[in-house]
């Protein structure tokens, strides 16, 4: 991500909209439990934070995604064997996954 996306997202004052959303009520009640316990208001700001800690993830793992398609396009374009690409792009691949 970038600096500048960075600052931005992290400014208070970012325009929020209502979103509503359906979630088994036992699983908002451990929320309300679990929020205060690691320093959160209520369960309404954990859950933008497990939100947003999942959306951080997906956006940084598709962009490693990208640069990987590219890197491959371009030793694709030098003429390297496609089995080499194949073993290196599932290498990666598994390697992002734990990472």
């Amino acid at each position: 991500m970038s600096v500048d996306k960075l600052k931005a997202r992290l400014q208070p004052n970012r325009k929020k909209i209502m979103v509503s959303i359906r979630m088994p009520e036992d699983v908002v009640e451990e929320m309300k439990r679990v929020a205060p316990l690691l320093g959160f208001s209520g369960y309404q700001p954990l859950m933008r934070a497990y939100i947003g800690q999942g959306l951080r993830a997906d956006l940084e793992r598709l962009d490693q995604e990208t640069e990987l398609s590219r890197l491959v396009e371009s030793l694709r374009r030098q003429g390297v064997n496609e089995e080499v690409l194949a073993t290196a792009v599932a290498e990666a691949r598994a390697e992002y996954r734990t990472d």
